[in-house]
């Protein structure tokens, strides 16, 4: 009989919003004692030039084709975080 594996806790990229599994240590950020984790490095150095500008209450929109891709695929999903690559 095999054991359930243990689940891996994911997080949310709070720059992108895609869903990161942490194993990275280079692609972690800490801020106000609370370590994120990103999909990317550019994400990381994104979040680190204005933590305050991903962590407001109302994420600013995406105005580029990118991010119109991204919020469609987000309504096609339910709103359930993508997993990075």
């Amino acid at each position: 009989m095999k054991k359930a594996a243990a689940p891996t806790k994911c997080f949310v990229d709070p720059v992108c919003l895609m869903e990161v599994e942490p194993g990275l240590q280079e692609l972690t950020f800490t801020y106000q004692m609370r370590t994120y984790y990103f999909c990317a490095e550019a994400c990381r150095k994104s979040f680190e030039s204005n933590p305050e500008k991903y962590l407001a209450q109302n994420p600013p929109q995406r105005k580029s084709w990118w991010g119109r891709y991204l919020d469609r695929l987000t309504k096609a999903t339910d709103g359930k975080p993508m997993k990075c690559h």
